[in-house]
């Protein structure tokens, strides 16, 4: 066996043996390390067995002794899958024996504890720089002898996470108020103050192995520093010279003189940063430095990038969390059963908050993040499954319909139904018939033909007696819906054209007064509007069935308000936009699902290129020549208005200029979201009557806009909208049998590249844009209000499939157990869960 892990071997066993007192070698542990990796680099030790034992060891005074026993532990296991010989050694590492409790909770958030003030400034720092400064502060930093810090002491009452800031050392009231301003103030906000980065500088080298470019951490010995005057005196240049027996290197720092008066020749130092070259030397500039005899925070490690504000500086919140975290992390209560932690393969919650700060390797931060990530994940899937679980208590009236009845308002259509419009028709029929209410969402891709089987199922309720209600996020949509519904359901159903009515805010007060009387006498079968539908005392006779469309548009309080308006109705949402799958699994998971992946025969993709702008023009001769052919366009533009914030083209301006100089013997529209309702109706009338050629238009023609004549959609500033939001706009053409095309123009020439543009050209799947605009992103384009019910997502990304995958799996066997988290072993999950959707239980829609 290998001599020099023969020893190590022996000193982590007499370590065990002695409880982790940290007495096994003189001085501890951290001590030995430096001449063990001496011999372990002469007897030629892998290197990465070497940096294990360091990042493992390296900050054992600062572990409790449960956390002391599993980093050995750990460490053991490590060793012996390097060197199976140690397999005949024993192994046992277990948990330390404690006598008595050391400790009250009273004690815990005393300010005046001494434990806590010696966490505090462990590092060798003085409690003068455990303050907060600026960097022109810290040149009046003075050095104060501190007594060596003694180890802390395991706590086993429930620690105080909601002790005040204030009561820990070195954190006034003007600290506490400065630190509120990142949202900490008490202990375990600072538990839950996750870096927003690391930088690593785990890489230990030798000087003469340094190469140019590299972040790297030298360990070695000021040889010189001097400071000097630069720029006529206006700064200090502090130059040193650390050497480690293998070679020498210049450091240097600008403007911090101080640093000359803190380390001084033959003291030891550790160095990280990024290595540069100056004539034709190796240097490094304004490195993250520290003492050799301190604890190593700030380098030689994978370090931890907070979240700053004014007045705070990183090094001081890195030392205040650092001592936090070590004598707390291990003490915060579970709530996660420990099944489930098992089953999921999870490591502890006490070991994930220590290795999310700072974590020992990069190995274990990625398991730290899994682990946070999958309790917020888990957390809303229980209460996904609790608003699913609700919804199915419900009871309402059932729905029957005849095959026929269905069949003959099928035959009636001026076209046939796609596979997939008719499976989602059946499971919409089926939904209709159950005495629990309907809850289904309903995706399909532009065009696909979702209001279809919408009208069929206010044909079933009709069939029933019962009124059915249609909300639309515009005026413009729900105006459309009005005209497709008159056209199809007189037909073959039992609804009149009397009987369909629009109400928007701009309906006139006695039209208003004369819809709210049909549908409390029952008059009114089918009513369809915007928000309209639920403000005022609009009553139904009887509501059955609710329908929203673009529901992401909507937002759960007006979702909230349709339902009230019956006793329990159908729901069924409807969205253009695709939802990716990791996203339908959670926001969406309380609803039943049907996608409409199918387009109906005839339709032509629409052709799809991404222009630079010195193309503009060939753009526009292009759309004349398309409606040379008797076809339209649109021209959309991110801005209204011209703005002095934004550079971008504005639709009013523009509208001027095409109709002025580009396209003078045309008709060209103007619409956008500032104009009253009536104006937008009057302008969508004349571009779908053909009076304009060119409607130019903001994003308000995102959804709903039918016009089949147009063929041109040509949008501006592209690079500025999402992929879903193009992808819609796009949608608004190519609607029938005529061949399209979508001409994306972005803001330079350098977006003309832009990845999310390209795939614009290369896919018309809608599900495959969505997928790539949620990596790049973010939820944001996907989810409309509707996340307001639980609390933001700080480790989860909503990308992770296999992770959302597995926390629905866990969520859903805890909850087929105890579905309301009644039992006492679940008491404090319950408690977590509850927090966790402290914005409301969220829309059961």
């Amino acid at each position: 066996m290998n001599t020099v892990i023969e020893k190590l071997a022996k000193f982590l066993r007499l370590e065990a043996e002695r409880n982790y007192d940290n007495r096994a070698v003189f001085g501890g542990l951290q001590n030995m390390l430096e001449p063990w990796k001496a011999e372990a680099i002469e007897a030629e030790v892998p290197e990465s067995i070497i940096q294990v034992v360091i990042s493992r060891l390296r900050d054992y005074p600062n572990l409790s002794p449960q956390s002391r026993g599993e980093t050995l532990g750990g460490l053991w296991t490590r060793l012996k899958s390097e060197f199976p010989e140690l397999s005949k050694l024993p192994s046992e590492f277990p948990p330390p024996h404690v006598e008595s409790e050391v400790s009250t909770e009273a004690s815990i958030v005393d300010s005046k504890s001494k434990g806590i003030e010696s966490e505090l400034t462990r590092d060798g720092t003085s409690e003068a720089e455990t303050t907060p400064t600026t960097e022109d502060e810290k040149g009046r930093e003075h050095k104060t002898k501190t007594s060596e810090p003694t180890p802390p002491q395991p706590v086993k009452k429930p620690v105080a996470l909601e002790a005040p800031l204030t009561t820990f050392p070195g954190v006034g009231p003007k600290t506490a108020l400065t630190l509120k301003k990142l949202g900490l103030e008490s202990l375990g906000d600072l538990l839950w103050h996750f870096p927003r980065r690391y930088d690593d500088y785990s890489q230990l080298k030798t000087i003469n192995r340094l190469w140019y470019g590299e972040e790297v951490t030298i360990i070695g010995t000021v040889e010189d520093i001097q400071v000097r005057p630069v720029r006529g005196g206006k700064m200090k240049l502090v130059e040193a010279v650390i050497g480690d027996g293998t070679g020498s290197i210049r450091i240097t720092w600008f403007n911090q003189p101080w640093i000359a008066d803190k380390l001084k020749p033959g003291k030891g130092v550790v160095l990280s940063g990024k290595i540069d070259q100056y004539l034709g030397h190796l240097t490094m500039s304004s490195p993250e430095w520290e003492p050799l005899e301190r604890i190593q925070l700030h380098t030689n490690r994978i370090v931890p990038v907070y979240p700053l504000t004014a007045g705070i500086t990183g090094k001081w919140l890195r030392r205040v969390i650092n001592s936090v975290v070590t004598r707390y992390a291990g003490q915060v209560p579970d709530p996660i059963p420990a099944s489930v932690v098992d089953s999921a393969q999870l490591i502890s919650l006490g070991q994930a908050l220590q290795q999310i700060h700072f974590p020992d390797d990069s190995k274990m931060l990625e398991k730290a993040q899994n682990r946070l990530a999958f309790d917020e994940m888990f957390l809303l899937q229980l209460g996904v499954l609790e608003q699913k679980r609700d919804w199915l208590e419900l009871e309402t009236q059932e729905l029957p319909v005849e095959d026929h009845v269905v069949e003959r308002f099928v035959n009636s259509l001026p076209f046939e139904l796609t596979q997939a419009q008719k499976l989602a028709l059946q499971s919409v029929k089926e939904d209709l018939e159950s005495s629990k209410p309907m809850n289904r969402l309903l995706q399909g891709d532009v065009g696909s033909g979702k209001t279809v089987v919408a009208a069929a199922a206010i044909a079933i309720a009709a069939e029933n007696g019962v009124q059915s209600a249609v909300m639309a996020p515009t005026s413009i949509l729900a105006d459309q819906h009005y005209a497709t519904l008159r056209e199809i359901l007189p037909n073959s159903t039992r609804i009149n054209e009397e009987g369909i009515r629009l109400l928007l805010g701009s309906t006139s007060n006695a039209e208003k007064g004369e819809i709210r009387a049909g549908l409390v006498d029952g008059t009114i079968q089918l009513v369809i509007g915007t928000h309209a539908l639920i403000e005022g005392p609009v009553e139904f006779s009887h509501l059955g069935l609710a329908i929203i469309d673009e529901q992401e548009k909507t937002s759960v309080n007006q979702r909230a308000l349709l339902r009230t308006k019956g006793q329990n109705p159908n729901l069924l949402v409807m969205t253009a936009t695709p939802i990716p799958r990791s996203l339908a699994l959670t926001l969406y998971g309380d609803l039943d699902q049907t996608v409409i992946a199918e387009m109906p025969p005839g339709r032509k993709p629409t052709e799809t290129r991404v222009l630079t702008t010195g193309e503009r023009l060939r753009a526009y001769r292009f759309i004349r020549s398309q409606i040379e052919k008797g076809h339209q366009a649109f021209i959309i533009y991110p801005l209204v208005e011209e703005s002095e914030k934004v550079d971008a083209k504005a639709a009013v301006e523009e509208h001027e200029r095409l109709q002025t100089e580009i396209f003078p013997n045309l008709q060209v529209g103007l619409l956008h979201g500032r104009m009253k309702p009536d104006e937008k109706d009057d302008v969508m009338r004349r571009y779908r009557a053909g009076e304009y050629q060119v409607l130019v238009s903001t994003s308000v023609v995102e959804v709903g806009v039918d016009i089949p004549n147009a063929t041109v959609m040509l949008i501006e500033g592209a690079n500025r909208f999402g992929l879903a939001q193009l992808h819609q706009f796009r949608g608004r053409v190519g609607r029938d049998d005529q061949q399209s095309y979508c001409l994306l123009i972005p803001d330079s020439d350098e977006d003309a590249e832009n990845e999310r543009l390209s795939a614009m050209e290369s896919t018309v799947d809608g599900f495959k844009l969505a997928e790539i605009d949620l990596d790049q992103r973010g939820p944001g384009d996907f989810l409309g209000t509707r996340q307001s019910g639980f609390a933001e997502l700080r480790m989860a990304k909503l990308t992770d499939v296999v992770l959302i995958e597995k926390a629905r799996q866990e969520a859903k066997k805890l909850f087929d157990l105890d579905p309301d988290l009644s039992n006492p072993e679940h008491e404090s999950l319950a408690k977590v869960v509850k927090q966790f959707w402290s914005g409301g239980k969220g829309e059961i829609s």
